[in-house]
C-alpha cells in the first residue's frame, strides 16, 4: 500500500521492552501472538468487521495485518494510506461496513479515510474559545454517528474538562452529552444503539477513581455499571451484546498510564460481578478502542513486557 511519509508520533519503548499484538479468548487459554516489535510501541487494535484484519497505530501511522498472522510466517503489517496524516493516535475505529477508518490526529480533529487508503476527510468542527481536542471512540451501529471525548481548558489546565459528545459521521453539528468537571472517556455505542458505554469519575471521592457507566445516546438515564476499588477504563461491548470487555488499573491510578500491571475483565451488561480474563504489563495502548472479533469470542490487545535485567 502507498506510504505517504514517515510517522511523526513515535512512542519509544524502554530498553529490553517489546510491544506484542495478541488475540485472547473469552473462554481463557493461552493468548495467540500475532505480531511483535522492539522498535517502538504499537497500540490500540481494531478488528475489521469481516474478520480478516487487525488495525493498529504505530509511529503516527495506521497499519493492518491479517488477523490469522503469526511471527515467523513472513507476513508483515501494511501501512494504510491516511492521506498525509502522519500523527494519528490510538483513537481509531472502523465503520460497521468496514469501508472507512475514522481516526483522531495531532490537529485535534477526527478524520475519515477509506480502509483501502486514500484522501482524508475532516469530520469534526472548529470549536472555541480556546483549544478543543476530539478523541474518537465509537461509531453507531448504523454508521451515521461518531462518539468522542471533547477536551477543553478548565481551571488553568488545557486538558481539564473532558466530556462526551457525538457528531454525524458525514459532518455536521456536535451534540454535548455530558457537561461536568468529572473526567469521562471511552464512549462506545452498544450493538443495538440503545446505549453509550463510557468510563467516568462521576461520583468519585478520590482523583482518578474511574468506573464504568452507560447512558442513552441523548445523554439521559445515566447508570453505573461497576463499583469497586480498581480504576476501570474503556468499556468495549461485544458485537453480540452479551459482554463488555474493559481494562482495569490498580487502585489509586490516575488516568490510563502506560507500563502498569493491568487486568482485562469481562462484564455481563445485565449485571453480576466481572470476571478476570488476563493480567499483564500494559495500560495505555493495550485496549483503547474496540477490538472484538465479529464472532464475539475473541479480542485483540497489546502488552508491553520488559525482559528481566533490562
Amino acid at each position: 500500500m502507498t506510504i505517504t511519509g514517515a510517522g511523526t508520533n513515535v512512542r519509544p519503548l524502554a530498553p529490553g521492552q517489546r510491544a506484542r499484538l495478541l488475540v485472547g479468548d473469552i473462554e481463557g487459554g493461552l493468548p495467540r501472538l500475532v505480531h511483535e516489535t522492539a522498535d517502538s510501541a504499537l497500540e490500540a487494535p481494531n478488528w475489521s468487521p469481516d474478520g480478516r484484519w487487525l488495525v493498529f497505530n504505530q509511529d503516527g501511522l495506521l497499519l493492518r495485518i491479517p488477523a490469522d498472522a503469526a511471527p515467523g510466517d513472513g507476513v508483515l503489517p501494511e501501512v494504510i494510506d491516511t492521506g498525509g496524516i502522519t500523527d494519528a493516535n490510538n483513537d481509531h475505529v472502523l465503520s460497521p461496513d468496514g469501508a472507512t477508518v475514522y481516526l483522531s490526529a495531532g490537529d485535534g480533529h477526527i478524520h475519515a479515510v477509506p480502509f483501502t487508503g486514500g484522501p482524508a476527510r475532516r469530520v469534526t468542527n472548529d470549536r472555541g474559545p480556546g483549544p478543543f481536542r476530539h478523541f474518537l471512540h465509537g461509531v453507531s451501529p448504523d454508521g451515521l454517528t461518531l462518539s468522542y471525548v471533547g477536551v477543553e481548558p478548565y481551571g488553568g489546565d488545557e486538558w481539564g474538562y473532558r466530556n462526551i459528545f457525538t457528531v454525524p459521521a458525514a459532518g455536521g453539528p456536535d451534540t454535548r452529552l455530558t457537561d461536568t468537571p468529572a473526567p469521562a472517556d471511552g464512549p462506545e455505542f452498544t450493538p443495538d444503539g440503545d446505549w453509550i458505554l463510557f468510563n467516568s469519575e462521576h461520583g468519585a471521592t478520590v482523583p482518578g477513581h474511574a468506573q464504568l457507566f452507560r447512558m442513552r445516546p441523548d445523554g439521559s438515564d445515566l447508570t453505573r455499571l461497576t463499583s469497586d476499588e480498581r480504576v476501570n477504563w474503556f468499556p468495549h461491548p461485544s458485537p453480540d451484546g452479551r459482554h463488555v470487555l474493559y481494562i482495569s488499573f490498580p487502585p489509586g491510578t490516575e488516568g490510563h498510564p502506560a507500563d502498569r500491571d493491568v487486568v482485562l475483565r469481562l462484564l455481563d451488561p445485565a449485571g453480576g460481578a466481572p470476571r478476570d480474563l488476563l493480567a499483564f504489563f500494559g495500560g495505555q495502548g493495550s485496549l483503547n478502542v474496540n477490538s472484538w472479533s465479529p464472532d464475539s469470542r475473541h479480542f485483540a490487545y497489546v502488552d508491553y513486557p520488559v525482559e528481566p535485567g533490562s
